[in-house]
């Protein structure tokens, strides 16, 4: 499983499963984030059973008489834009001692969970980094070691008592309040923004010039969901109608085809005008990163069904791409409320690859609506760790209506041209909806990325 780290709207979480950490929500100020790590091995040691091995239990003990210690190791990573300005180490206690705890960095990482023994056993560096006097039995201790932790790498810890009281303390086995590492982060890069619609292009209109003139104000990469330039996605139609308006952002776009630019023989207009930026021309899938995201580009006018080439380059390319956070766009929306087209089941396929390499958002076009959807499952199942579809088919040729209201349809509208943007952090994305000069409709949030 590809370790991840996650921030809640107004939080930062990370989660590094095996080699990383796993995560629970901190509040953070609008200047800073906070980033929770989980240990990536920790036991304890007794001095009265010198060669035995703790690591598999769900507890740290910390003694005098008989002489225990507990040791934890955190991996910290993911901190690219982003600067250390706090760390504690947080334990939570099964009994109260008025005797307190110490923590120490330890001598040396090469240490196993599994392995180490009283013998084997590192020792702990003369420097105390925090202590305690006491603990109390089910509140959380908070331990400052942000002389220690400066950066990405592994840190060791080893807990010791002054006093002759054992302390009981949750191990990373207990499944729950587990120990971890809370680090205090502020960004020094701005977020990618990520801004763009399907359904753009109609000489005969000007909703795309309408969507146009709002991008014209919103710097960041461009996206396209799809059916480009209606009506036949032909050289004159990206000529007289996308070149004047989306056109203008060419140098900054990522397109996905649709089905109105298959509508010239395998979209040879549409790869031409768009050139390397849309990938190689007999697929038409690709991917991209952005920021701390991986970027995928799929073909829904080609087959994607399991086992084609298209199905087995998606996890082939999202297991060589192990980001923090995914965002897929192609034109043909697995789930869709719209009475025109609806649901296609047939790019369950791509999902299904997505979900298992637990991607976060999924953008497609074809229905001429706004819809946003719940995080879910590849068979419509609401999930936490599901992914959330925006059907963006608003990019200005026309508008349809809705008919049956699917499961976990949350947003809607069907009159409204505008742009989808999203801010990508590091661990999270905000999304709005840019709504065109003169309408009032928009939609907005945060999400985290999933662990």
């Amino acid at each position: 499983m590809n370790g991840k780290f996650i921030r809640i709207p107004v939080m930062l979480i990370l989660l590094l499963s095996c080699l990383g950490s796993a995560a629970s929500p901190i509040e953070n100020t609008a200047a800073s984030q906070e980033m929770v790590f989980y240990p990536v091995a920790d036991a304890y040691v007794i001095a009265s059973l010198p060669g035995n091995n703790f690591g598999s239990l769900p507890a740290l003990l910390v003694d005098v008489s008989p002489l225990a210690k507990s040791y934890l190791q955190f991996r910290v990573t993911g901190l690219t834009g982003l600067r250390i300005t706090s760390a504690r180490l947080q334990l939570f206690p099964r009994n109260s001692s008025n005797k307190g705890l110490s923590v120490r960095p330890v001598t040396s990482l090469l240490w196993g969970e599994k392995t180490i023994t009283y013998t084997n056993a590192p020792t702990g560096k003369p420097t105390v980094l925090a202590s305690v006097a006491s603990v109390s039995a089910g509140t959380w201790i908070n331990l400052p070691v942000t002389s220690y932790v400066t950066g990405e790498g592994f840190y060791g810890f080893v807990l010791t008592s002054p006093g002759d009281a054992t302390i009981n303390l949750v191990a990373r086995e207990n499944g729950s309040r587990i120990p971890r590492l809370v680090i205090t982060v502020e960004n020094t890069v701005p977020s990618p923004v990520l801004v763009g619609a399907g359904d753009i292009a109609n000489c005969a209109g000007g909703g795309d010039e309408a969507t146009a003139a709002l991008i014209d104000a919103i710097p960041g990469t461009v996206f396209t969901a799809g059916d480009n330039a209606y009506p036949s996605g032909r050289e004159v139609d990206f000529t007289n109608c996308y070149a004047p308006s989306w056109g203008r952002f060419k140098q900054r776009t990522y397109p996905a085809p649709g089905n109105h630019d298959y509508a010239t023989t395998a979209a040879a207009a549409y790869y031409a005008y768009f050139g390397s930026s849309a990938g190689d021309p007999a697929k038409g899938y690709y991917s991209y990163n952005l920021g701390a995201w991986h970027i995928v580009v799929l073909n829904s006018e080609i087959d994607a069904s399991a086992g084609s080439a298209q199905e087995k380059w998606l996890r082939q390319d999202l297991a060589s791409n192990p980001r923090v956070c995914t965002l897929a766009y192609w034109h043909r929306p697995v789930f869709s409320s719209s009475s025109i087209h609806g649901n296609d089941p047939r790019f369950k396929t791509l999902w299904q690859a997505l979900y298992d390499y637990r991607a976060e958002v999924v953008i497609n076009g074809h229905d001429h609506t706004y819809e946003r959807f719940a995080p879910q499952t590849p068979g419509g199942i609401a999930s936490p760790r599901g992914i959330r579809e925006f059907v963006a088919g608003m990019g200005g040729y026309s508008h349809y209506p809705f008919g049956a209201i699917q499961p976990n349809s949350q947003v809607r509208n069907s009159d409204t041209y505008g742009v989808l943007k999203f801010t990508l952090h590091a661990a999270s994305y905000d999304w709005l909806f840019v709504p065109e000069a003169g309408k009032t409709f928009t939609d907005s949030g945060s999400s985290n990325c999933i662990p």
